[in-house]
């Protein structure tokens, strides 16, 4: 027992004494805690901002560094025009209607259809017995006529005349004769020898010798002034008349043969070998297609600028290449219905890339532009689809790219008008400038060579 209880009496002042210096310590702890969380958020931030600033001056240099490879495009003047499209069709320049002028039977006459045809071949024969009759008919009056007028020549005029000589001569003597027995018996009658009654009669005699005489004198002076050239003439008379009958015959059965108007391609067909066809019913359709009208339909408002001359290409829906014309005619009349004004334009079609009927794009380029700022259509960002204005990115001479604003005027499928923001001979970029930062420095990428083969060809 006296062991234990000194044992007991030391144990309490240790107690103590460890409460004492827990008491004494806590709040030291507490300020080294708070100190050391405030020391590793320096650090931290600390560490924040160096790597943040080393961040940005990595990210400089990497600017710095980069070299964006760009294809470029010089700022140029030249001509640009408004372009107007619309849906235009084809149809031949020129074009024949063959119909039929005599109604007769068709004897001859093949599958025309899509056929090519040369000015004056053989599109058709009709029957043509009862002209070929006529015709036989015509040229035997006229050989009649001929023979008429050659034995009017030859033997009628000829005759009268040796007759009417004959007579006229006959007339002369019996006036001379019927003039010398008058003087002589009045010489007898003077002397006493015959009687007053013979001599008047020897005179009635010469008075009707006289009058004879001139009869004949007048009738040769009719016959020579009158009968024969009027006979003559009314045998050449009839002579053209029949020459014209026949002719008027001869160019009837000529129609009985149909022959091609034009150089050009049957397009239609609407009668056939062995129909009958009526005089004035049509046989076949032949277009030229060596040249080619389009015909298109525009808005009205959309033809403000245009005028003949101004360029137009077309684009055939069954090739892969544009022909190039003019505008040769603009409607003075609207399409009340649809508010449409029709615009032609011709076309040489020597390969025959069109047919008439064909759908094409119809491209005028309206009020042209000779001398205006243009560069690529690819160098220009639009704010929007219909804005005129935009953004390019112009190099300048130490290859920094800047971002531009411009102002649009024409626009093409190939180019646009600058209006302002450019001059004459600035670079831009054509390839490479979307979403291409400002002023980062930018390279010309080199085209690649191509083969001489390629260039050749």
């Amino acid at each position: 027992m006296n062991e234990e209880e000194p044992e007991n009496v030391e144990e309490i002042p240790v107690e103590e004494s460890e409460e004492e210096a827990e008491s004494e310590s806590s709040p030291r702890k507490k300020a080294v805690i708070i100190i050391s969380i405030a020391v590793v958020g320096l650090a931290l931030v600390a560490s924040y901002l160096y790597l943040r600033n080393r961040s940005a001056e990595t990210e400089e240099e990497k600017k710095e560094d980069v070299v964006v490879s760009v294809k470029v495009a010089k700022v140029e003047k030249g001509p640009i025009a408004n372009e107007v499209s619309a849906i235009g069709t084809a149809s031949a320049a020129k074009q024949s209607t063959v119909a039929a002028s005599i109604s007769a039977q068709i004897t001859q006459m093949g599958i025309l259809k899509n056929a090519v045809v040369q000015k004056g071949d053989v599109i058709a024969v009709l029957a043509s017995k009862d002209l070929d009759a006529q015709r036989r008919e015509a040229q035997a009056t006229l050989d009649e006529a001929k023979l008429n007028l050659e034995t009017l020549q030859k033997v009628t005029i000829p005759q009268t005349s040796a007759q009417t000589e004959k007579d006229l001569a006959d007339a002369k003597a019996g006036a001379d004769t019927a003039r010398a027995v008058y003087e002589r018996r009045t010489d007898l009658f003077a002397k006493g020898g015959i009687s007053l009654k013979e001599v008047e009669a020897s005179k009635l005699a010469f008075e009707n010798a006289e009058n004879n005489l001139r009869l004949i004198q007048k009738n040769a002076r009719l016959n020579t002034g009158a009968v024969n050239p009027n006979s003559r003439a009314i045998a050449e008379a009839k002579i053209r008349q029949a020459e014209d009958h026949l002719k008027n015959i001869e160019a009837q059965a000529g129609l009985a043969v149909i022959r091609a108007p034009i150089t050009g391609v049957v397009t239609d067909q609407f009668q056939f070998q062995g129909e009958f066809a009526s005089s004035g019913a049509k046989l076949v359709t032949i277009a030229d297609i060596s040249e080619i009208i389009v015909k298109a339909q525009f808005a009205d408002s959309a033809i403000a600028g245009m005028k003949t001359g101004d360029e137009v290409t077309i684009y055939p829906n069954n090739a892969d290449e544009s022909l190039s014309g003019h505008v040769t005619l603009i409607s003075r009349s609207t399409d009340t219905t649809n508010r449409t004004v029709e615009v032609w334009a011709n076309f040489a079609n020597g390969r025959g890339l069109l047919r008439p009927g064909d759908s094409v794009k119809f491209v005028v380029a309206a009020s042209p532009e000779n001398d205006a700022l243009t560069v690529p259509v690819s160098a220009v960002q639009f704010e929007a689809a219909n804005s005129d204005e935009g953004t390019v990115m112009m190099v300048d001479a130490n290859s920094i790219a800047h971002e531009t604003k411009v102002k649009i005027g024409i626009k093409t499928a190939e180019k646009v008008q600058i209006v302002e923001g450019l001059n004459e001979g600035d670079t831009v970029v054509i390839e490479g400038n979307y979403e291409l930062p400002d002023g980062t420095k930018v390279e010309v990428a080199k085209e690649e060579e191509k083969p001489a083969g390629e260039e050749e060809k």
